[in-house]
């Protein structure tokens, strides 16, 4: 392989080097920063978070640089000696090192596009019926099966926060958080409207109906990453609403609390527990109002919504669950399967991947 055929084949392009560079010197910034004496706790934890997301991508930049140094000293050899054993060993070498950046700037670009946010490794899921009536609650209690068996094919940890449930077995809305590595990368896309085509259980003629339920994935913030003031929140105490149970309506256990900025309202009823309800409801505003600016702040630097890849816009019908044709196809990146049962069952890593990588091409697109 000559040195212009490395170039064309593994090199990376300047301005990817530039950016990896960058990093790396902010890499470097941050360790200073964060030694810095009587530095600020929230300060501190936002830099540690930073230096966490850029520790993995500058250690392969960084093998990357050591990589082309082997090749350019094997070239050296190649170019000036006559030695016939050092030109093998020299070739040798070229191969191997030449193998080894292959592999290297491919999952360098991917880790190059991931910002810090996408490291996040706890999640709150909100997933709730739309429209469809009794239908489209009954189909997000199946995505909220389907979520919660995807997490534990993965090994990730499942905690409910909240199930308002129907007297048919569906729900009209389920919370729960989901922490496990990689947790924010992999479910983000999942975001957005879910479509379902079916003959009902309560549809006598067998006609197929379309119904709908909606998916929100935020990240879990750190405590110290949203402040919440105690004159911003409005909190109330009400009876619990549900299909039946012992504690239904007869004890205020139900929690609601308003962020009066934003309007933002979150309503937790599952525990018989006032007090719990409260530490579950104020985790699910912390991380809509997480959301809720974030949000803002991409607005205003740039459109970095205009994909429906990572977007997170409910709004968006991102996929459509064919009962009788045993299909499910994803909009977003024109792809179908026909293993539908399989894919209730928690089997997302196929069509995850494939958004993966339609984000990362994406993504480095735009750099």
């Amino acid at each position: 392989m000559s040195s212009s055929h490395l170039v064309e084949t593994v090199a990376l392009r300047k301005t990817l080097f530039e950016k990896l560079k960058a990093k790396e010197n902010r890499l470097m910034e941050l360790e200073r920063l964060m030694s810095e004496p009587n530095l600020p706790r929230q300060q501190l934890s936002a830099y540690a978070r930073e230096h966490g997301s850029l520790t993995d991508v500058v250690s392969y930049f960084r093998r990357y640089r050591q990589l082309i140094e082997r090749w350019e000293q094997a070239g050296q050899i190649l170019e000036g000696s006559e030695d016939k054993e050092l030109q093998d060993l020299a070739h040798e070498e070229q191969e191997t090192v030449g193998a080894e950046l292959r592999v290297l700037v491919e999952e360098l670009q991917k880790k190059l596009v991931r910002t810090h946010e996408d490291y996040r490794t706890s999640v709150i899921m909100e997933i709730r019926a739309g429209t469809g009536g009794e239908e489209a609650a009954l189909f997000a209690s199946e995505l909220f099966r389907m979520y919660c068996r995807y997490a534990e094919r993965r090994g990730w940890k499942v905690e409910l926060l909240n199930r308002n449930a129907t007297d048919l077995g569906g729900v009209k809305e389920a919370i729960v958080s989901i922490e496990g590595p990689e947790a924010f990368w992999r479910l983000r896309h999942e975001s957005g409207t879910h479509r379902v085509q079916r003959v009902p259980q309560t549809e006598a003629s067998g006609r197929i109906h379309t119904s709908a339920a909606t998916v929100a994935v935020l990240p879990e913030p750190e405590e110290v990453e949203v402040e919440l003031k105690p004159d911003e929140v409005k909190m109330e105490f009400m009876h619990s609403s549900g299909p039946g149970g012992q504690n239904v309506n007869k004890v205020c256990s139900a929690v609601r609390l308003v962020h009066i900025p934003t309007g933002i309202t979150v309503c937790i009823q599952d525990e018989q527990s006032q007090h719990k309800n409260r530490v579950k409801a104020f985790r699910v505003l912390q991380a809509r109002l997480l959301d809720h600016y974030s949000r803002q702040q991409e607005a205003e630097r740039s459109s970095l919504r205009r994909s429906q890849i990572g977007t997170g816009d409910r709004s968006e019908k991102i996929r459509t669950y064919n009962f009788p044709q045993n299909r499910v196809t994803d909009h977003r990146i024109d792809f179908t399967m026909y293993n539908l049962g399989e894919f209730l069952d928690g089997a997302l890593d196929d069509v995850i991947e494939r958004l993966i990588a339609h984000e990362v091409e994406r993504r480095l697109a735009e750099l």
